[in-house]
C-alpha cells in the first residue's frame, strides 16, 4: 500500500497478540492482564521480531488512561466507602505508608536518586482493583463483608494515588525532576507551585460539581430521547475524552484525574448504569492496548542482569505489604479471615502503578531500570494472586493450628460481638432477630419499630453496628451463620428469625442451628434465586420470600384491585 498504516498496524497487531494471551492467561486461571502486558513485550523493542510504534501506542495508551480512570470513577461509590471507612482510610494509609517507605528504603541502598525512589516506593504501594475485583468475583465474596473490606481499601488507595498525581508535577523540581511541566515553576517558591496546583483542582472540581452535575444529566437526557443508541455511546465516550483533555487544557489538571471526575459526576445520573455499560466495550478495548503499549516498555534482560532487585521488588509487594495489611486489620480486631483476605488482595500492583511511573518517567524523576522493575513485579504477582486467594483458608487453618497467638487473637472479645449487659429485658425474650440491616433490612425494621416490635440486629458490617447502638437499636456483629452469634442474639428465646440479607450465608446451616436452640422458633427467609426459593420451601425451611416473586404478587394485587373496584367496573361497562 502506498500510504502509511503504522496506526492501523499497530491497533491489529496489539489486539490480535492481546487475544492470543489473554485467552492463554485466562485458561491458565490467570488474569488476562498478564497476557496483555506478555503481548507488549513481545511487539516492544526489548523482543526480537516486529516492533509496534511505540509513539502511536503511546498515544492510544493516553486513551486508555482516561477511559480506564473514567470506569473507575463510574463505578466509585461514596456509601461503600463510608461503609468500612473506619478500617479502610486508616488501614490504607497506613499500609500504603509502610509500603512506600519500604520500597524507598531499599532503592536508596541501590544507589538511586531520592525522587525516584519516592516514585519508585509509591507505585508498589497501590494495588490493581481491576485485580482485587476479578479475583473477588471468581471466589464469590464481592458482596461479603470481607470483600467489602478489601474494596474500600483498595478506593482508598486509588483516591490516594489521585491526589500524589496532582502533586506530583508541581514537586517535581524539589524532587530532582530532569523534565519540568512548567519551566518558568522553577523560579517560584514551592507552596506557591503547590498552591496554584491546588487551585486549579479546585476550581476544576468546582466546575464539575456545580456546572456538571446538571449539565451532563441533562445532555445524557436529551440525547437519550433520541432513541439512537450508538449517539448515547458516543456522547458517553465524547464526554469522558472532552472533559479529561479540557481539564488538562484548562486547568493543568492530568488526563487521568479529569477522567476520574467526569465518571464520578456522571454517576449522579439516572443514566449511569446505562452510560456504563454502553461505554464498557470501548472502555475494555482501550485499557488493552494501555496494558499492551505499558508491556512494550519491558526489557526482558533486567530478569537476567538483575534479579536480587527483582526478587526485593516481589518481596516487597507479596510479603512487605501482605504483613502490614494483615498486621493493621487484626490490630483493628477482625477475624483472621478478614485479615487474610485484604492481605491477599494487596498482593498485588496494576493499573496505578503504571501511570504513575509513567507520570515519573515523563517527569524524569523514574528511570527505566525503575519501570522495568514495576513491570516485572506486576507480572510476578498478579500471576500468583489467585493462587493466594485459594490458600487463604488452608493457611488460617495451619496458623491456628500452629500458633498459641493466632488462637489467642482469633478468639478475642469483638466488642460488639454481644449485646451490652444493660440491654432491656425486651429485647432478650419474644424478641425478633433480624439478620442484615440493608435496603430491605431497614425497610423491615422501620416498619417494626413503628409498631412496636422489639428486635435485635445481626449485621457483619461492624461499623453499621456501632452506629446502630449509638441510636439506641441493640445489634450484634457477626456471621449469623456463626451459633455463637445467634446465641448472643438470644434465639433461644426469640419469636422469630427474619433473614433480609443481600450477601451470601449458609441459610441452612443457621435455620439448623437457631432451630435447635429454639425448636419453636418462627423463621422468615429472603432468598435472591427461583430454585433456591422452591428447594428451601420443599425442605420445610420456613416461610420463604423471592424478590421478584413477590414484587409481581404486589404488582399483580394492584392491577387486578384496580379492575375489580366498582368505579373501574363501571367504567369498563360504559366502554
Amino acid at each position: 500500500m502506498g500510504h502509511n498504516i503504522s496506526l492501523i498496524t499497530t491497533i491489529a497487531s496489539a489486539f490480535g497478540i492481546a487475544l492470543i494471551f489473554g485467552f492463554i492467561a485466562e485458561r491458565l486461571k490467570i488474569p488476562a492482564l498478564v497476557g496483555y502486558l506478555l503481548a507488549g513485550i513481545i511487539l516492544g523493542p526489548g523482543t526480537p521480531g516486529f516492533v509496534a510504534d511505540i509513539q502511536l501506542a503511546s498515544q492510544l495508551s493516553e486513551i486508555g488512561v482516561m477511559l480506564l480512570m473514567f470506569g473507575v470513577g463510574l463505578h466509585f461509590s461514596l456509601e461503600d466507602l463510608l461503609a468500612v471507612k473506619r478500617i479502610a482510610i486508616p488501614g490504607a494509609i497506613a499500609q500504603m505508608t509502610l509500603a512506600t517507605l519500604l520500597g524507598l528504603c531499599i532503592s536508596l541502598l541501590w544507589g538511586w536518586p531520592f525522587g525516584n525512589s519516592l516514585i519508585f516506593g509509591l507505585s508498589l504501594s497501590c494495588a490493581s482493583t481491576v485485580v482485587l475485583l476479578k479475583a473477588l468475583e471468581t471466589l464469590n465474596v464481592l458482596e461479603t463483608m470481607n470483600g467489602r473490606i478489601a474494596v474500600g481499601w483498595l478506593v482508598v488507595e486509588d483516591l490516594a494515588t489521585v491526589l500524589v498525581l496532582v502533586l506530583l508535577p508541581p514537586l517535581a523540581g524539589v524532587l530532582g525532576a530532569s523534565v519540568l511541566p512548567d519551566p518558568s515553576d522553577a523560579a517560584n517558591p514551592l507552596w506557591m507551585n503547590i498552591g496554584a496546583t491546588l487551585l486549579q483542582v479546585a476550581a476544576f472540581i468546582a466546575l464539575m460539581l456545580l456546572v456538571g452535575r446538571r449539565a451532563l444529566p441533562w445532555l445524557l437526557l436529551q440525547i437519550s430521547r433520541t432513541g439512537s443508541r450508538e449517539l448515547f455511546t458516543l456522547s458517553v465516550i465524547a464526554i469522558a475524552i472532552g472533559i479529561a483533555y479540557g481539564a488538562a487544557e484548562l486547568f493543568s489538571v492530568s488526563f487521568a484525574l479529569g477522567a476520574f471526575f467526569a465518571g464520578m459526576v456522571m454517576r449522579e445520573s439516572e443514566f449511569s448504569h446505562r452510560a456504563a455499560e454502553e461505554s464498557l466495550p470501548l472502555r475494555d478495548a482501550f485499557s488493552v492496548l494501555f496494558f499492551v503499549s505499558v508491556g512494550m516498555l519491558f526489557e526482558p534482560s533486567i530478569l537476567i542482569e538483575q534479579p536480587f532487585h527483582l526478587i526485593a521488588v516481589i518481596f516487597i509487594i507479596i510479603v512487605g505489604k501482605s504483613l502490614a495489611a494483615l498486621s493493621i486489620v487484626l490490630l483493628f480486631r477482625y477475624p483472621l479471615n478478614t485479615a487474610l483476605i485484604v492481605s491477599a488482595s494487596l498482593a498485588q500492583v496494576g493499573e496505578f502503578s503504571f501511570i504513575l511511573g509513567g507520570l515519573g518517567i515523563s517527569l524524569g524523576l523514574m528511570t527505566r531500570e525503575g519501570m522495568n522493575l514495576i513491570l516485572a513485579g506486576s507480572l510476578i504477582s498478579i500471576a500468583l494472586n489467585p493462587l493466594l486467594f485459594v490458600a487463604v483458608k488452608p493457611l488460617q487453618k495451619w496458623i491456628l493450628d500452629h500458633y498459641d497467638l493466632a488462637r489467642k487473637l482469633e478468639g478475642r472479645g469483638d466488642p460488639y460481638a454481644e449485646l451490652p449487659t444493660e440491654t432491656e429485658r425486651k429485647y432478650l425474650e419474644k424478641q425478633v432477630v433480624l439478620v442484615g440491616y440493608g435496603r430491605v433490612g431497614k425497610r423491615i425494621a422501620s416498619e417494626m419499630a413503628a409498631r412496636q416490635i422489639s428486635y435485635v440486629i445481626i449485621e457483619q458490617n461492624r461499623e453499621m453496628v456501632e452506629d446502630l447502638r449509638e441510636q439506641g437499636i441493640p445489634a450484634v456483629s457477626g456471621d449469623a451463620s456463626d451459633p455463637a452469634v445467634l446465641i448472643q442474639a438470644h434465639i433461644a428465646n426469640a419469636a422469630m428469625l427474619v433473614v433480609a440479607t443481600p450477601n451470601p450465608i449458609d441459610i441452612r446451616q443457621m435455620a439448623d442451628t437457631a432451630r435447635t436452640l429454639n425448636p419453636s422458633i418462627e423463621i422468615v427467609l429472603r432468598t435472591h434465586s427461583e430454585d433456591e426459593s422452591q428447594i428451601l420451601r420443599e425442605d420445610g425451611f420456613g416461610t420463604v420470600f423471592y424478590g421478584e416473586e413477590e414484587l409481581a404478587k404486589s404488582m399483580g394485587q394492584h392491577i387486578v384491585g384496580r379492575f375489580s373496584s366498582p368505579g373501574e367496573t363501571a367504567v369498563a361497562s360504559g366502554a
